[in-house]
């Protein structure tokens, strides 16, 4: 699933992505952040917040997620 995040997106599962393009800074509930750009692969676990950084939208491949709880604008 190709996903497009503008400005922020909130996520109550987990998710195993691709950056194809931008910057999204990730905050778990416990406070750990992590940064991702063109190029990772990460995984999100359930109870995070997410922003764009910059004017570039975050473009991501989803490989594996909830993405019935995944809300983008």
């Amino acid at each position: 699933m190709l996903i497009t995040v503008t400005r922020w997106a909130l996520g109550e599962g987990s998710a195993s992505c691709f950056c194809v393009a931008g910057t999204l800074e990730v905050r778990l509930n416990s406070g750990e952040t992590a940064t991702i750009t063109a190029d990772d692969s990460y995984t999100i676990p359930p109870g995070h917040d997410a922003h764009v950084v910059g004017d570039e939208k975050f473009v991501g491949l989803e490989f594996l997620s909830a993405a019935s709880y995944a809300k983008g604008d």
